[in-house]
């Protein structure tokens, strides 16, 4: 019997799945955003880009920049009661107006 895979994307057939609709090339803006430190993100995986994924147990939560690591943002989120730091690229990070 073979062993069934339990890679990064495992179990996201539904939190991955994007509408029709907005298939395709990511526009250049969602790519090439900049944060300033201190500013408030959304974790949005966009499932087309590999690069700079998060592990799927963070898609949704919000969190502040603490600064940059070559292309991508260095962010703290909490999640349940304990601080996280994760590194992740532009084109998964939504800026939250407040």
């Amino acid at each position: 019997m073979p062993v069934r895979s339990k890679g990064l994307r495992s179990k996201t057939r539904h939190l991955l799945l994007k509408d029709p609709s907005k298939r395709g090339v990511l526009p250049p803006n969602r790519v090439l955003a900049q944060f300033p430190v201190g500013s408030s993100v959304a974790i949005k995986m966009e499932p087309s880009q590999l690069k700079g994924m998060t592990h799927k147990r963070f898609q949704g939560l919000t969190g502040k920049v603490a600064g940059k690591q070559g292309d991508a943002f260095v962010i703290d989120v909490l999640h349940g009661n304990m601080a996280k730091t994760l590194v992740v690229r532009a084109e998964h990070l939504i800026a939250i107006t407040q």
